[in-house]
């Protein structure tokens, strides 16, 4: 990823959210600040905590400790200003479940720490750190608090969002019927998870224990779900969100609405995200190059 990109993704955000603000007509709740205004408090706080984190500790994967648990709390903070509506309460408890689940993934590679603000950092900010423009001190500082910092934690705000659309209905067949799809997402991106740290973890067993590594050798997993997609648990995690974005779609009758935003940004930076780890993959393994032309970023090749 460069400057370039990195301005792309802004600019498409923008676009993306005056699109939804003139085209797709307004959600009332959305324009209920007042009631909202404790979401927004804890959001600006997670802001501004994350990065001085990062400043301070130059470790920059502040955002990426709170990504699964920060929508638990706006998702139960909405359930709660809406008077625990059944609906708001279902999704609600939809995303603990996919935060739980996430948080014990993100912990058991080392992401926590009893000093909550270090940890192992994404290796992926060193390697952008190290880039030309990057490695500018006051570039970096622009580019921790308003992408790291303040867009991440948007977007992760921005997500919940379709639980606005949800104040004032009951549970409906439709919703039953997300929830099973929903959980049937979780269950596969725990899956693709599984599978690449049960990979990792032998891989490393037998260079360490200087062992022969023969299927290990290429270095990354290709079977399982990752025969069919190279990152089955990005797939899945997009797609869990736009599951999200479908209770509104059932509930307003919109196949648009303002609230399509996050999904939308998410699957911008999930493409973007890929190809920065890919271009560092390649680098490390011979293989890739060949896995990248006959398997498909998130969907499998049908042809």
């Amino acid at each position: 990823m460069n400057l370039l990109k990195t301005a792309t993704i802004l600019l498409i955000s923008l676009l993306a959210i005056s699109v939804g603000s003139v085209y797709l007509g307004n959600i009332p709740n959305l324009l209920d600040y007042e009631l909202l205004a404790p979401v927004f408090k804890v959001f600006f706080a997670v802001v501004i905590v994350c990065f001085v984190l990062g400043e301070v500790t130059r470790n920059t994967s502040q955002v990426d400790k709170i990504w699964s648990i920060t929508p638990i709390i706006y998702a139960w903070q909405i359930a709660y200003l809406y008077n625990w509506n059944a609906k708001l309460v279902l999704v609600s408890v939809l995303i603990t479940v996919w935060g739980a689940r996430l948080t014990y993934n993100f912990g058991r590679r080392g992401g926590y720490s009893l000093k909550f603000w270090s940890g192992e950092e994404d290796y992926r900010w060193a390697v952008l750190r190290s880039k030309p423009g990057f490695s500018n001190p006051i570039v970096w500082f622009v580019f921790d608090l308003f992408f790291i910092c303040f867009y991440q934690n948007a977007l992760l705000l921005l997500l919940v969002f379709p639980m606005l659309t949800l104040t004032a209905s009951a549970i409906k067949p439709v919703d039953i019927f997300l929830s099973i799809a929903f959980l049937l997402l979780i269950f596969t991106e725990y899956t693709a998870d599984q599978q690449q740290f049960d990979f990792q973890t032998e891989k490393y067993r037998r260079i360490n224990n200087k062992l022969p590594l023969k299927e290990y050798e290429s270095g990354f997993i290709q079977t399982g779900l990752w025969k069919y997609s190279r990152h089955p648990n990005y797939a899945c995690e997009q797609s869990v969100w736009v599951v999200i974005y479908l209770f509104s779609w059932a509930e307003t009758g919109k196949f648009l609405n303002q609230t399509v935003v996050g999904a939308f940004l998410l699957i911008i930076l999930f493409r973007s995200s890929s190809e920065m780890s890919e271009s560092i993959t390649v680098k490390k393994y011979s293989g890739y190059i060949k896995y990248q032309k006959t398997v498909g970023r998130f969907l499998p090749k049908l042809f």
